[in-house]
């Protein structure tokens, strides 16, 4: 959710910075995911500065252009050729001086350096309004008023005021805050400060010519629905005003109407839609359901087949209106329409969060009407909406204001203890400022004594309906950093399982932090598309989106978004490791499995002169998986090549018959998913399995010893199936004791070969830790190797 801190401060009195408020904010439970400057004009007009034209004489090797003497409040005057047809001694214009860079309304931005014009010198420009980003006329430089001030801001003559925009990460209890007025409570109520609302006294019916009477069939459904009319308007272009609040917090403008409903919406929280009164048929509205299959053209123009149970705002003949959703095509504001409709309702969350899932239609409106709006806002947003229409499109208010409301919206009665606010935050705090902070966030107290208080909450404050709820209200708006940590905790110990599972995931994240690699956490929702086998994915009753409708299956894809996003930024030499669960659905129960996931491509280190950059490959996540199964201790692994299709090669490391850990070079399929072109090699360990196999894994030392190892060679001609692993064991059965290293050094496969056949070449260290070997030990130790070779793998021993 987009908050503008110029609209903010319309609701408060604050010199409170943008940074301090951010601050504020996340502290209060309002997270401020990021902080944006915005410019009604890029570039702010910085530099642009207001100019006196002194002198203008002909440029003396061009007739189309002119020399001018400009005064722009330095010591000397700026000597510019200008080409503009209107130029004159005596004008006040904008001046770009030497490097300012403009930003014009068509093309790329330029920087104004000083250069010779036909042999002539010009230390600037002066600026026409298509040539700064102010509009689109180049019929001529702007000539300014006779009262702008030499050399001042060309920004503060034109009253440019950058925006700040607040990016809140929205939580879906807090429609309270869904808006300016909610942010700005929350402020006010942090900081003792008043709210001032946009003035509504001034709204004034001028006739009844346009009275449409409305029926409301389904009060479930629909528990408040105000309504006006507004005849003689002219539906134009919104103001820049009005389109630089909108663009700003990331609205597309469309007309002065429409505009004005998206405006409210996002400063009241109460959405409104605007009906040409010209396609209400019958002249009378009715809030109802309509049969099943009846078809609706919506604003996008896509047909939609309804349900019995989507609320519709309709007239006599039919469907005008999604309720609380979409609108329709044919009684939308056109550009030809003169009288208008206004409806501002208040309609059940779980009605429209129905039907906006059903369509799969997610709008603002909806936003807001799912999470639950205020009830007592309806008028006030429509009165506001009017005075607002009339002021830019003209017209006069030409009905009363229509309300059903036969039940009204009852506060939620709570009471809370003085000793229970104590108990659960773990500071006192005055019986002042619990009575401010509640005043503050608009929940009256009823009835206070030394006990505790009586309180009625506002039914817009949609999750707050308990003790607890206060209480959490009261610890928001005083701080969660102003509770002080106590000098002394009591607790007592409780033996924790053995393996300790967040010790040793904390050990393995050091381990890998401390060789470079970074830890990311993703969401554990996702798109089916990501689910390896869709038939067992957990699939969400209520998704949020469609790129959120099921539980993650595997850790692959949400690192591989990772990967994608930073590359898209440039960003290719990536390291990143990520602990979580995984879900799925096998003989109709959940299951639910811990995972480590690892991720490496691009490049080994950054390029530098000492250094060739070579790009990662398998054997540097292999080397991270070995390092990291050292550390845990694990023994008695078998390795065999995968069978994942998510990789296109690679390793599998076996514990018994389980798979402990898949790791190798993912598959072009899974990549091309997420479009990445580089190589990225992923490990995939059963975190579940990890913790069961784990014995002992404090790390132990033994005294290096003092006899001296020998490292002995053999060369070997073997059936291309056999691998290195199975080489391996066969060594180490030879002689554990003696035998310390495995390694190939060497390998050749090609024509001069005989057909299915590789060349090996292994290196053995062994070393007796009790003695010095002896040659002829040595001997024997390598003469059982070739035997157990030739007889166990068919090696032909190369000499």
């Amino acid at each position: 959710m987009k908050i503008s801190y110029k609209w903010l401060k319309q609701f408060i009195n604050t010199n409170k910075t943008p940074e301090e408020l951010s601050l504020i904010l996340t502290n209060i439970g309002l997270e401020v995911e990021s902080l944006e400057k915005v410019q009604s004009v890029p570039g702010g007009l910085e530099g642009l500065v207001i100019g006196y034209v002194k002198e203008c004489a002909q440029h003396p090797n061009a007739d189309r252009l002119k020399v001018t003497k400009v005064d722009v409040g330095l010591d000397e005057d700026l000597q510019i050729v200008c080409g503009a047809n209107n130029v004159a001694a005596g004008q006040k214009v904008v001046v770009a001086t030497v490097n300012t860079t403009i930003y014009p309304t068509a093309g790329e931005p330029f920087k104004i350096s000083k250069s010779k014009i036909r042999g002539e010198v010009s230390e600037g420009m002066i600026c026409a309004e298509d040539e700064i980003g102010l509009g689109h006329d180049h019929a001529g430089i702007i000539e300014l008023d006779a009262e702008a001030n030499i050399g001042s801001a060309a920004s503060s003559y034109f009253k440019l005021e950058d925006d700040f925009i607040f990016e809140i990460g929205l939580t879906p209890n807090r429609a309270d805050a869904a808006s300016h007025l909610g942010v700005a409570r929350d402020l006010a109520a942090y900081l003792n400060l008043e709210i001032t609302m946009p003035d509504i006294s001034s709204f004034k019916v001028e006739n009844q010519e346009l009275s449409i009477p409305v029926e409301v069939q389904d009060l479930d459904a629909c528990r408040r629905y105000s309504s006006l009319s507004i005849s003689g308007i002219t539906v134009k272009e919104s103001p820049e005003w009005l389109k630089d609040k909108l663009n700003a917090i990331g609205i597309r403008p469309i007309n002065n109407v429409v505009d004005v409903s998206s405006f409210v919406l996002h400063e009241l929280g109460q959405p409104l839609h605007a009906f040409d009164a010209d396609a209400i048929v019958g002249q009378k509205v009715i809030v109802k359901k309509v049969s099943e299959g009846t078809i609706f053209t919506t604003l996008d123009d896509v047909e939609r087949k309804l349900s019995p149970d989507d609320l519709m705002i309709c007239n006599a003949q039919g469907p005008m209106c999604i309720a609380g959703v979409f609108g329709g095509k044919i009684s939308g504001i056109k550009d030809t329409s003169t009288k208008i409709f206004l409806e501002s309702a208040w309609f059940d969350a779980v009605a429209v969060r129905k039907t906006s899932k059903r369509h799969g239609l997610k709008t603002d409106a909806s936003f807001r009407f799912e999470r639950g709006t205020d009830p007592e806002m309806t008028v006030i947003a429509l009165k506001r909406a009017a005075l607002l229409i009339q002021d830019l499109a003209g017209g006069y208010i030409s009905s009363s204001v229509s309300d059903i409301y036969p039940i009204p919206a009852k506060a939620f009665d709570v009471e809370i203890s003085f000793k229970n606010v104590t108990r659960l935050i773990g500071k006192e705090i005055s019986k002042e400022e619990i009575q401010a902070t509640l005043n503050g966030l608009g929940i009256n107290i009823v009835a206070q004594d030394q006990e505790g208080m009586k309180l009625e909450v506002p039914a817009f404050k949609v999750d707050v309906t308990r003790e607890v709820d206060i209480i959490e209200e009261i610890l928001r708006i005083h701080g969660y950093n102003n509770i002080e940590i106590p000098n002394q905790i009591r607790a007592s110990l409780n033996p924790s399982q053995k393996p300790d599972k967040e010790l040793l995931q904390n050990q393995c994240a050091d381990l890998l932090s401390a060789n470079g690699f970074f830890e990311i956490l993703s969401n554990s929702l996702t798109k089916l598309a990501y689910s390896s086998q869709p038939d067992l994915a957990v699939k969400i009753l209520n998704p949020l989106s469609s790129d959120l409708d099921v539980m993650r299956q595997n850790l692959l894809f949400s690192g591989l978004e990772a990967i994608s996003y930073n590359q898209n930024r440039r960003n290719s030499d990536l390291k990143l490791y990520e602990f979580g669960k995984v879900y799925s659905l096998e003989n109709e129960s959940y299951k639910e499995n811990q995972k480590l996931s690892i991720f490496i491509t691009g490049a080994k280190h950054a390029e530098n002169w000492a250094a060739k950059s070579n790009a990662v490959g398998f054997y540097n996540v292999k080397s991270i998986v070995d390092l990291l199964i050292n550390r845990l201790n694990i023994k008695g692994l078998s390795s065999v090549e995968t069978t994942n299709p998510d990789f296109s090669s690679g390793i599998s490391y076996r514990k018994g018959e389980k798979v402990l850990v898949d790791f190798g070079t993912l598959s072009k399929k899974a990549l091309k998913m997420l479009d990445i072109n580089a190589d990225v090699f992923y490990a995939d360990f059963d975190w579940d399995l990890i913790i069961k196999s784990v014995r002992n894994n404090k790390i132990s030392y033994t005294e290096v010893s003092k006899f001296p190892s020998v490292r002995r060679d053999l060369s070997m001609l073997i059936n291309k199936e056999l691998t290195f692993e199975q080489l391996k064991q066969i060594a180490l059965k030879t002689d554990k004791s003696l035998l310390k290293e495995v390694n190939v050094f060497d390998v050749y496969v090609g024509d001069k070969l005989p057909e299915g056949k590789k060349s090996y070449a292994l290196s053995f260290v062994i070393q007796d830790e009790e003695k010095t070997l002896a040659d002829k030990q040595i001997e024997s130790f390598m003469q059982k190797l070739i035997i157990n070779f030739e007889k166990q793998a068919g090696a032909e021993i190369r000499r």
